[in-house]
């Protein structure tokens, strides 16, 4: 019969593969999400048109009047989400490793969320106003690496 110990590690072990089912869930969906953003997002709005529609119009935009009009805001936003998704993913892959692994993960999965969810929702939805999250976003990430320094 297992004891208390066998039990406390089965416990740990299985938390610790949460940790890393999370990371792989979430670097598909960072890769899945840059192909669509890189090859299938074309935004309706042309404020959120992309940087090449400057650079066809440049010719024919009288730029001593301001800037381009066409803003490379969504694609961007949509670019910056997924970078820091991908790159984020490492850092939950890498979760179990920590002294506290659930802290660690969890303040990088609910950072992946905020932030870049809600640059992927902005641009997306041709709405600045759904990044409103992204700060606390970020700070949770921020979070998440401080935490690797914790006893």
């Amino acid at each position: 019969m297992p004891g208390p110990a066998q039990h406390l590690s089965r416990g740990l072990l299985r938390g610790v593969s949460t940790w890393h089912s999370a990371a792989a869930v979430s670097g598909a969906s960072a890769v899945a999400l840059g192909a669509y953003g890189a090859h299938a997002f074309k935004p309706a709005n042309p404020a959120f048109a992309d940087v090449r529609a400057c650079a066809r119009l440049h010719t024919l935009y009288d730029t001593t009047r301001g800037p381009c009009p066409f803003s490379p805001h969504g694609p961007q936003v949509f670019r910056r989400g997924n970078d820091y998704h991908l790159l984020h993913s490492l850092l939950l892959a890498a979760a179990p490793l920590a002294r506290r692994p659930h802290l660690v993960g969890m303040l990088a999965g609910s950072g992946i969320l905020l932030f870049s969810g809600s640059c992927y929702a902005a641009a997306l939805a041709e709405d600045r106003g759904l990044a409103r999250a992204a700060p606390f976003g970020g700070f949770a990430l921020i979070f998440a690496w401080l935490s690797l320094a914790l006893p």
